[in-house]
């Protein structure tokens, strides 16, 4: 698993968290995707690391801009996902 975080300039509300993450969900096949229009970042959790140059396109037609895009390997949290038992 792999966390990919982008930062996302353009969100200002909810819907705006709505639409990047509708988008994303269509275009890459994810686990779980969240906005934050406050943080301006999108967290993408997912059995491949994304680039830059993928969650871009993606985004291509919302509007949205991609100042950055980091991934990093993702362990899930929790008693069955690899946490203290």
């Amino acid at each position: 698993m792999y966390k990919t975080v982008a930062i996302i300039d353009g969100m200002m509300c909810g819907t705006c968290e709505a639409h990047v993450n509708d988008a994303i969900r269509a275009a890459l096949s994810v686990d779980k995707v969240k906005s934050s229009h406050s943080k301006g970042e999108t967290t993408i959790i997912a059995d491949a690391a994304f680039s830059e140059d993928e969650v871009k396109a993606a985004l291509a037609e919302t509007g949205y801009a991609v100042l950055g895009v980091e991934s990093a390997p993702y362990e899930k949290k929790g008693l069955f996902g690899g946490g203290a038992r």
